[in-house]
């Protein structure tokens, strides 16, 4: 009696299992066209993200401890959704901080100031280079690199890859180049790490990854 109620308990303990495991086209969908990643052999994890987006924010404190928790076998990186001028005016900001050396530093301070306080304008290029100069930035450095080919080249590859993952809002994110989270069946921040988990773990198991871009 003992062996089959451990037996049957067992049973229910697996049934809650299968049921918890995210599914196809309910948590994550996965793309028709596998995306060229920039991280092989690694495995890709994409946050995309928008300074203006209350939660991506709300999100920040979340992910970051995710991150640097992450497997060696792994690598995160952002990239700035694009849907209007407004939005590509914040992926220009943030390849260009990226491109100056300031985007650790101030990648949290930036999305602090347009949540809080004074509310920032992140596409007002004016008030962010005030923004800047008060954070120590040298914004002569700012300015060239605002407008320079290799930002404009990035931001463009952003709006590319926003279209490309068939991205409808954020923060949503993607692994591998296959693979993105439903955010609509989303219940939390933390279902959507244990997503990006689980996905990870499935482009472990199915080894390779799409070809690097050229």
């Amino acid at each position: 009696m003992l062996k089959q109620f451990v037996m049957g308990l067992a049973l229910v303990f697996a049934a809650g299992l299968a049921q918890a495991q995210p599914a196809a086209g309910v948590e994550y969908r996965e793309l028709a066209a596998a995306q060229p990643t920039d991280t092989a052999p690694k495995i890709e994890i994409i946050e995309f993200f928008w300074y203006g987006c209350p939660h991506c924010y709300n999100f920040e404190p979340l992910i970051e401890p995710w991150v640097k928790k992450l497997p060696k076998d792994t690598q995160f990186r952002r990239i700035p959704a694009i849907f209007s001028d407004g939005w590509a005016q914040g992926a220009r900001a943030y390849y260009t901080l990226e491109a100056i050396g300031e985007l650790q530093r101030l990648h949290k301070p930036l999305f602090d100031a347009v949540h809080t306080g004074s509310k920032l304008n992140v596409a007002n290029e004016a008030a962010l280079t005030e923004w800047l100069g008060k954070q120590g930035v040298d914004t002569k450095k700012f300015a060239a690199a605002y407008r320079s080919f290799s930002v404009e080249g990035k931001v463009k590859r952003a709006a590319q890859l926003t279209q490309a993952y068939k991205i409808e809002g954020v923060p949503t994110m993607a692994v591998n180049g296959k693979y993105v989270v439903v955010t609509d069946n989303i219940k939390s921040f933390e279902h959507m790490l244990a997503i990006a988990d689980y996905l990870t773990d499935q482009a472990r198991k199915k080894g390779g990854n799409p070809a690097p871009k050229k």
